[in-house]
Order: structure tokens, then C-alpha cells, then sequence
């Protein structure tokens, strides 16, 4: 395997490539936990020196996949809000497009999603350099709040939150700065709302919901237009994409 400085821009490429399709598919038989570039060598065939070459450590490792989900279930969302905008959708239609996008990608990635949304992984604490990636979940959804505010499509809660406000700038900096009454609480709202969404995930993928309710598919879009009640905004139902 050669990783050296001389190398092309494609076979420095492939050796991370091979590496991380390995550590992929170690995720779904090991978990992360179980995650070691001994497994990682072995499994792929290669010797410990090749992959420490371009993951000096677990840590490393771990850190390339984490950013590579984040990453991958993020354009989902972009890509299924885009489309569902272009299309003419409201805000409601756009979150249910952009939700339905991360769960397809939930299903077809269960390893990946687990350690993204999972239990922690003993000894790691993820840089950051995966915040960025991490932010692209949230940002869709802050997105579709304020087109939804901004085009008048959110109702106004029934009730405020008491006293003063709950988020750090970082949040505030990404919705754009804090509403005006009667939406001054928007943020925190939607803070409800992305957690609720990563709680139905959870559930869905490790199986919580699979013997309570009959279709699945249709149960998750009723929870998405029950949690956006919660932010004021109204999720059209019944059109079934999945």
C-alpha cells in the first residue's frame, strides 16, 4: 500500500478509502466500541503499519467516520429540502422531505447512525473538526423554521417559555439571531423539535416502535407533524414517499 508524500492525489486517496469501507463494515460486526486498527488490518488484509500510515490511531479513525455520516446524512437533507423548495412545497411539506430523507438514510446506514446517535464510545471525545459536519442536521432544520417565519406560515405559540433565554450564541448564530415576540423562543423550540427527531430515530432503527404501531412509515410522519405543532407549524400528511 503506498501512502507516501510521492504518491498521486487518487492513490493517496484509495488507501483512506479502503481503510474506512473496512472500518465500516468491522462497525456493523464489532460496533465502535469494538473498533481497533489491529481489526481494521486484519479484516482488510492489510498490515497494522499501512493503516496507522493514515489513521496514526482508533481515535483518528473513529473521527474520519463520524465526519464522513455526519456528512453523508446531512446532504440527504439538503438534497430532499432542495427538491422539495423547487417543487413549490411550504415549510411543512420541506421538513417532512427533509426528515424522511434522514431516516431513509438512518435505515440504510444503522452502524453509522448508531455511532453518530448511539451510546458514547468509551476513551473517544470527538474534535472539532466534526462540529461543522455536525451542524448540517440542524442547520436544514433551522432553515425551514425561519423560511417558515419569515413567510408567515407559523402559528404563534400558546404559551412562552418563562424566563430568560436558555441558548448559547452558537445556537442563536445559526437559526440568525433571536426572533422578535411572539416567537422569541423559537430556538429553543426547535431545539424540541430536532431532539424529538433524533428520539424517533432512535427508536425506529433499534427497533422501540416495530411492535406498538402498525405501519411504521406512516407513524413517522405523524410524529414529525406532532412535534412542528410545537413550533407552531403544520406538516401536510398522507402522501406517502418512502
Amino acid at each position: 500500500m503506498d501512502v507516501s508524500g510521492t504518491a498521486s492525489a487518487d492513490e493517496n486517496t484509495r488507501p483512506q478509502e479502503v481503510i474506512k469501507a473496512t472500518a465500516r463494515q468491522l462497525l456493523v460486526k464489532l460496533g465502535a466500541g469494538g473498533l481497533t486498527l489491529d481489526a481494521v488490518a486484519s479484516e482488510g488484509g492489510l498490515s497494522v503499519s499501512d493503516v496507522e500510515a493514515v489513521f496514526p490511531h482508533r481515535d483518528a479513525l473513529l473521527t474520519a467516520l463520524l465526519i464522513d455520516a455526519y456528512n453523508e446524512s446531512g446532504a440527504a437533507m439538503e438534497q430532499a429540502d432542495q427538491a422539495a423548495r423547487e417543487a413549490g412545497a411550504p415549510a411543512g411539506g420541506r421538513l417532512l422531505a427533509a426528515t424522511r430523507a434522514l431516516r431513509r438514510w438512518s435505515f440504510a446506514n444503522p452502524a453509522e447512525f448508531t455511532l453518530v446517535y448511539g451510546s458514547p464510545v468509551p476513551g473517544y471525545h470527538a474534535p472539532q473538526d466534526t462540529v461543522p459536519p455536525a451542524s448540517r442536521t440542524p442547520a436544514v432544520l433551522a432553515g425551514i423554521v425561519r423560511s417558515a417565519l419569515e413567510a408567515g406560515e407559523l402559528s404563534a405559540p400558546r404559551r412562552q417559555m418563562p424566563g430568560p433565554s436558555l441558548l448559547l450564541p452558537d445556537a442563536e448564530a445559526l437559526f440568525g439571531g433571536v426572533p422578535e415576540a411572539p416567537f422569541s423562543d423559537l430556538i429553543e423550540r426547535g431545539i424540541v423539535l430536532w431532539s424529538s427527531l433524533v428520539g424517533l430515530l432512535v427508536f425506529q432503527v433499534f427497533s422501540r416502535t416495530h411492535d406498538s404501531v402498525l405501519d411504521e412509515t406512516a407513524f413517522f410522519d405523524y410524529a414529525i407533524a406532532v412535534a412542528a405543532e410545537g413550533i407552531g407549524l403544520v406538516v401536510p400528511l398522507g402522501e406517502h414517499t418512502d
